[in-house]
């Protein structure tokens, strides 16, 4: 009889929790937004407006917001966002930006309001 390979051990990796106060910020700022829902995604929890991802709490820290990938190279040089990398690859139309940088409502509002007209500008998803 054959014995039972082994594969090493199994361990569990707990993920990298996002920040729950920024999330209950962005949450207020887009609650009387209609075709708004939550979901985790990229680490951290989005809010899709019809399907689409505007903007999120990283779980990487701060935020992850989606914008027009045309605008991407001059909000980077303009602003504290940077690109969002993906496998080593710079995403074009979608900005992180560190919690420090939206650390006030007003500071936090522009970027979600950013990322929320981007959404309403795509076709709505199914």
């Amino acid at each position: 009889m054959g014995s039972t390979p082994t594969f090493g051990t199994c361990r569990t990796i707990s993920p990298v929790a996002y920040d729950e106060q920024l999330a209950e910020r962005i949450r207020q700022l887009v609650a009387k937004e209609r075709g708004i829902t939550e979901q985790r995604m990229f680490g951290g929890l989005a809010f899709l407006l019809n399907g689409n991802m505007s903007v999120a709490a990283s779980g990487q820290g701060g935020l992850l917001v989606r914008v027009d990938p045309a605008d991407s190279d001059e909000l980077v040089s303009r602003t504290p966002a940077r690109m969002m990398e993906m496998r080593g690859r710079e995403m074009q139309g979608w900005l992180r930006v560190d919690a420090d940088d939206v650390r006030t409502k007003a500071l936090l509002s522009k970027w979600v309001d950013r990322g929320v007209s981007f959404a309403r500008s795509l076709p709505p998803k199914r």
